[in-house]
Formats: structure tokens, sequence, C-alpha cells
């Protein structure tokens, strides 16, 4: 089973630790002590930091981490002139196991033009019966609860084309994204579509939670 603990940091974004097989991923690295805080918690060692791109509240703890825990850092290949120096550079479509799992990378720009999703595919059972871990989706600044990325380097198009690639993945993919927007989002969703009652619901629901 592949384990995976939300770390919040900041003011409102999110970091995300991915554990199984015996290794630890980190995606995305806003800042290092609430995450060196919950690998300490948890007894973890930190093996590799997966990178979506390069703004500063995603990439600002990678170099206290890597003094730290000695963690390899991975991310786009057409980015990597603005990243942390990049022990691997991956283009859309490769692949890399994280313990158990498989981390694949997709194209998604948009935010921003070098922006990089990860599909992480939980190993599958070989008893048919035994239950899986859900596939997670780790999409950074480009999918939210209720919205998408601004456009601070992309267009429209690029962002609903990304979007698109997102949607062909498994139905119950776990969504994990980069900030906690979902009451700003609501807010904004409910001047487009005030009478819409899925939409009054579901900021209903954020609101209590």
């Amino acid at each position: 089973m592949v384990e995976l603990v939300t770390v919040r940091c900041l003011s409102d974004n999110y970091a995300y630790l991915i554990h199984g097989g015996g290794q630890t991923a980190l995606i995305d690295a806003p800042e290092a002590a609430p995450i060196l805080a919950e690998l300490s918690r948890r007894g973890w060692g930190l093996d590799v930091i997966l990178l979506t791109h390069h703004h500063q509240d995603h990439i600002g703890g990678v170099a206290e981490l890597v003094a730290a825990t000695g963690a390899k850092v991975v991310g786009a290949k057409a980015d990597a002139y603005r990243l942390p120096p990049l022990d691997h550079a991956l283009a859309p479509g490769d692949g890399m196991a994280i313990g158990s799992a498989r981390a694949v990378v997709i194209d998604t720009p948009g935010h921003t033009r070098g922006h990089i999703a990860f599909h992480i595919q939980a190993p599958r059972p070989q008893d048919k019966e035994q239950s899986r871990s859900p596939d997670v989706l780790l999409c950074g600044d480009t999918l939210f609860s209720l919205g998408c990325g601004r456009l601070l380097e992309g267009t429209a198009e690029e962002m609903f084309a990304s979007l698109q690639r997102l949607r062909t993945l498994p139905p119950d993919t776990l969504v994990c994204c980069g900030h906690e927007y979902t009451l700003s989002n609501a807010r904004f969703a409910l001047t487009v579509e005030p009478d819409n009652k899925a939409l009054q619901d579901r900021a209903q629901q954020a609101r209590e939670q």
C-alpha cells in the first residue's frame, strides 16, 4: 500500500509525502520546517523531491531539505534553467519508481510554461480480490477544488488542454493540489452560476470544513 500525507506550508500551500516500499517522495517544497517535522514524527527519511514548477512557494525549502536529508531533486527538463539544481530532469511521459509505486510526468502548461504534474500509479495487487490504493494526481497549480491555476505565463487554450489531459486519468484518482483555494474559488464560481444548486451545496460544505 502507498501512504499519502498532506503537509500544510506557508499561508495556504500544500506539500505531499508519498511513502511506500521503504521510500519517501515529496511533491513540492514550499518551506522546510513543517516537512522535516512530519518526516521526523513518522520516522521517515526523504529520498526524492518532485517539483511541479519554479515558483518560490513551491521550491523555497529545497536547499534546506537536500542539506538535511540528501534527497535527490527531480523536475521538468524544459524548466531546469529556473528550478533548483536537478539530479534528474524529466520530460512529459517519463516515469520513475517511488518504492512500489510509479510516478509518470504529465505536461500541464498554463499557470507556467514549464509546469508538470505527477500521476502516481499505485501498484496493482496480484490477487484481484485484494483492495488497492487509488492513483494519486499531484497537480501543483494547474487544477484546484472549484478552479484552475492563474494564467501567469500560458494561455487559456494551453490550460484547457492541460485540464483535458487530466480528465483522462482513472475516475477514482485522488487529486492533490498545491493550495487551499476552495472558499475563494466558490465565491467566484457563484458569481458566474448563482443558481447552481450543486455549487451552492459544495460551497456550504467547504465553509463547514
